[in-house]
């Protein structure tokens, strides 16, 4: 019932979701360089990105012009086995497959995160590459190295799997790692004169000017290579053959040694300058500083002879401005990464452009490795690898050292029998491997830090507290307005706890469609489980007016007679189109819409008679996960996506016709979620299952026959975890999983964030996305979140540390679970909607563990007075007809802020909002009462419309 719950929880965003588009990230373009009498000399095709200064209506405001800089497939994503394996007790495996191609398994048991949670990670080293897994940790289940495998889709083996014992694995190993990509980049930069139209022209430029240093200060610092330690990317510096001097920065971890073609050697003599493209032409990624104004861009990739250069970030100077314009060519063959540029690509802040252009070297590089080209070499490599080490181990193979634990349970403990022996071979395990780290690091191949060195920001998938120490589990929810509509076992309650429906009415699935004035629940269980729909209206006059909780008894108008048994329902979540609910009952499909509404037609109490049923649509097994996806006429050709046995399948909602989408080739199929994406108006579907999400396009439609060929924009990407959930938000998409929130780019799958969130169950996201998690108020996306280790750090290996166990719980002590809100509007930019009122105008509640007294409503602020712009905003319009009606004065509003992020002790704020006239009132928040370290006072003017037909406040 969980997995249906979840499932229909990931559905829900659609409404709030939008279009999206790949052109957000440049066009491919043919470019043509030619000599002075026209002739061909060169041409290339390449992804061309220059932003955009055209208002296209067609995209919905505030989603593709955002421009948040992320680092794609960091550090701490790609290099586990250095980060999280090497210097710690962990084992390692030796097994071949069916096709007796070899393979490697690392496992290790760590709580190498904020929240100090236990996980397994797992390592499959395999020729095809790297295959990396998280595994919630159960104190009464323990995992084998097989049932590793099996969650890796590798069930069948020639040799299974034998522990290795020697602790000298660990450096090979740490070479397979090392296949992945270095984590140190070099980049080239290039000065070019206004004018100059051959790479032989920029290569001889001797000297930069005057904002081409300032632009290289930008950059980094200038280091002198004789003697230098650090990162050198391919420069001598031991006898000044590649110049004295060059630029050198840390960025994320990241150690960044830039090849300046000013600071290489010049020669009088030689006009290609073969010492400087040496270095500069087998950089992957290189940046051309162009003097001149735009207009008189001449610039192509084409004009620079390089085989390996795959991406160019052409920058200019404007110094009536002091701005710095960016435009990025990137080959063909190399996939999207971000971020996108803004529009227009022109940045005045010197130091957001730096920030932002670092993170899209970064990111192009690492997106480079992924093509067809490099990623052949890095598997032949791999594969060579693989086997070599593989033959080294074939003498030890069948000694019995390492078969004693083969399938041995992965723990942490010592085996009693030769209990002293093994914690001697551990101990010298835990040493060869720090000492291997300590030498990487003094090679310069490893992440010299995992701070962060970038822009100090607000990360927007950040959440808020909104209701701490809930006392019941949760079935369902969905938002209503800034409230949420909770479904428990005690019944349904709207939060600040307001009963709605009792404990009579069992509810496993809602939707609040607050547009239709609808709610829509399925209730009960089994062959009794009914759909029932309400009329909002009605129930919010029921809450405002204290009247009875309904009961099953009480709802008996409002159930559906013909959904008896449905066990899963669906419905359309685009608020435009018309209303489709397709209930699922055994292995029929009933297709229910709304009628064109008609007074006559409609009940006072519940809108059952709006609907109809349209006709049934018979599947050959029951749908696990199912999804409605809009046809882009509306004619014909709305598709249901449904998910049973080993496959997805696409149902014609007129003719019942299926189409095969996607055949899961696995023993064991753990369905997720089938997420409906539409890019340039055409439709196309996550599809998540195990730990795989696949997108597939699937329009345009065809006489209702969708065209499900393989399309160049269809790809696919693994979690680290198996999710149990997914949000898609654009740009962002979101898998909740057990212990922790993976949150990754859609356009491309790559990984920007992992936090680790004890006891994770998402319970909304139809408006805002709602979690619970036993995690602290305060603790939840802390800034050590990013996988930072709290006992050690790469630099300075400690002793042996075994992961940090929860106590388990006493009788009759329940854990203390507390509900999380992360704001849509943060995700997705400020021009999404906003979602209606709810009957309680309230966003943070505190309820009380033993009792389901309602409590009295706050206005939430943060204790740091760091509210956004908009929930001022929100605060202050509540009080704007009290304030134009009473005139000049002074009013105030207590906030109470026990429960939210950062606060150090429970406090009240006052809101002062000061009317000295209807034009200018300023918003004053300062502490009242008797408080300890309370928050500095903050005054905000504004300006109140006096206008009734808007409830607007706006901000200086």
């Amino acid at each position: 019932m969980l997995c249906l719950c979840c499932s229909s929880a990931s559905e829900d965003l659609g409404c709030r979701r939008g279009e999206f588009s790949r052109k957000h990230y440049g066009s491919v373009e043919l470019l043509i360089t030619s000599d002075a009498d026209g002739a061909i000399q060169r041409a290339g095709r390449f992804r061309v990105e220059n932003g955009s200064s055209e208002e296209n209506t067609n995209y919905t405001p505030g989603t593709w012009r955002r421009t948040d800089v992320h680092l794609e497939n960091p550090e701490y994503h790609t290099r586990w086995f250095f980060k999280y394996f090497l210097g710690k007790v962990h084992q390692n495996y030796v097994g071949t497959d069916t096709e007796k191609n070899p393979f490697f398994l690392s496992v290790v048991l760590s709580d190498q995160n904020s929240q100090q949670v236990p996980q397994y990670r797992a390592i499959l080293w395999r020729k095809s590459g790297t295959l990396k897994i998280s595994l919630p940790y159960s104190p009464t289940k323990t995992l084998s190295a097989k049932s590793i495998l099996s969650a890796m889709n590798l069930d069948k083996f020639e040799k299974g799997p034998r522990e290795i014992l020697s602790p000298h694995i660990q450096k090979d190993l740490l070479v397979l790692e090392e296949q992945e990509g270095s984590v140190n980049f070099k980049f080239g930069v290039l000065y070019a004169k206004d004018g100059q139209l051959t790479d032989d022209e920029m290569f001889s430029n001797e000297k930069g000017s005057e904002n081409f240093d300032k632009f290289l200060n930008l950059l980094g610092n200038s280091v002198t290579l004789q003697g230098w330690a650090g990162y050198r990317g391919g420069l001598d510096t031991k006898n000044d053959t590649t110049g004295i001097k060059s630029i050198y920065t840390v960025y994320q971890g990241h150690e960044l040694m830039f090849h300046v073609s000013t600071l290489l050697p010049y020669s009088r003599d030689n006009k290609q300058q073969v010492e400087r493209k040496r270095h500069i032409g087998n950089d992957i990624v290189t940046i051309v500083f162009q003097e001149g104004d735009d207009a008189s861009s001449t610039f192509k990739p084409s004009m620079i002879r390089s085989h390996f250069t795959h991406i160019f970030a052409l920058v200019r100077f404007d110094s009536k401005n002091n701005s710095y314009r960016l435009k990025i060519f990137s080959e063909e063959s190399v996939p999207l990464f971000g971020p996108p540029l803004p529009s227009p690509p022109v940045f005045t802040d010197h130091q957001e452009f730096r920030d932002f252009l670092l993170v899209k070297l970064i990111n192009g590089e690492k997106a480079t490795l992924e093509t067809a080209t490099f990623a052949q070499k890095r598997q032949r490599t791999l594969d060579m690898l693989i086997r070599s080490l593989y033959q080294d181990l074939s003498p030890d193979l069948h000694k019995n050292m390492l078969n004693r634990r083969s399938f041995s349970d992965v723990l942490p403990e010592s085996p009693r029998s030769a209990r002293k022996k093994e914690e001697a071979r551990q101990a010298e395990f835990v040493r060869i491997g720090q000492a291997l780290k300590l030498k990487t690091i003094v090679q310069g191949d490893a992440p010299t830090s995992l701070a962060t060195t970038g822009m100090c920001r607000k990360e927007p998938w950040e959440p808020q507290p909104f209701c701490s120490n809930f006392p019941h589990e949760i079935i369902c929810s969905d938002s209503w307005g800034q409230s949420l509509l909770v479904a428990t076992e005690a019944g349904v309650m709207l939060l600040a706890p307001t009963q709605v429906f009792d404990r009579t009415m069992l509810v496993k699935q809602m939707h609040v469609l607050e547009p239709q004035d609808l709610l829509i629940m399925r209730a009960d269980k089994g062959k009794e489980a009914r759909l029932y729909i309400f009329r909002l209206s009605t129930v919010s006059k029921g809450i405002k007016e204290k009247q009875l909780i309904r009961s099953k008894y009480d709802s008996r108008d409002n159930k559906l007679e013909k959904t008896k048994g449905c066990h899963l329902y669906s419905i359309n979540t685009h608020h435009a189109a018309e209303l489709r609910i397709v209930a699922a009952i055994r292995n029929k499909l009933l297709l229910i819409t709304r009628k064109t509404p008609r007074q006559e037609s409609v009940s006072a109490d519940s809108p059952v008679e709006e609907l109809q049923y349209i006709r049934e649509i018979c599947l050959c097994d029951p749908p696990v996960v199912m999804t409605l996806v809009d046809g882009p006429t509306g004619e014909n050709d709305h598709m249901i996506c449904v998910a049973y046995k080993h496959q997805f399948d696409l149902i014609n909602e007129s003719t019942g016709e299926a189409y095969r989408l996607h055949h899961v080739d696995a023993n064991k199929v753990n369905f997720v979620a089938a997420i409906d994406m539409y890019e340039d108006g055409e439709a196309g579907i996550f599809l998540c299952y195990n730990y795989i999400c696949y997108y597939k396009k699937v329009c345009p439609f065809n006489g209702g026959a969708p065209i499900m060929q393989f399309s160049s924009s269809d790809f696919h990407f693994s979690w680290n975890q198996v999710p149990k959930a997914i949000v898609c938000a654009f740009p962002y998409i979101l898998a909740f999983t057990t212990d922790s929130i993976e949150i990754r780019l859609v356009v491309n799958g790559n990984l920007v964030y992992t936090a680790v969130v004890p006891e994770l169950q998402l319970v909304s996201s139809r408006a805002d996305i709602y979690f619970v998690s036993a995690a602290p108020v305060n603790a939840v996306f802390s800034s050590s979140s990013r996988e930072n280790s709290t006992h050690s750090s790469p630099q300075t290996p400690t002793e042996q540390d075994m992961p940090a166990f929860p106590p388990p719980l006493g009788d009759g002590e329940t854990p203390s679970k507390h509900i999380f809100k992360i704001p849509l509007s943060n995700l997705v930019g400020r021009g999404i909607e906003r979602p209606l009122k709810s009957p309680l105008q309230h966003k943070v509640v505190t309820t009380s563990t033993s009792s389901m007294v309602a409590v009295s409503t706050h206005l939430p602020v943060q204790h740091s007075l760091s509210c956004s712009r908009m929930e001022i905003k929100e605060i202050a319009s509540r009080t704007r007809k009290e304030l134009l009606e009473q005139g000049t004065g002074t009013y105030s509003v207590t906030l109470n802020h026990s429960c939210l992020c950062r606060a150090e002790s429970p406090s009240a704020v006052g809101l002062d909002v000061q009317l000295h006239s209807t034009s200018s009132p300023e918003l004053n928040l300062e502490p009242t009462g008797e408080t300890q370290d309370g928050p500095p006072p903050l005054s905000i003017p504004f300006t109140i419309s006096p206008s009734p037909e808007e409830d607007v406040l706006d901000l200086k």
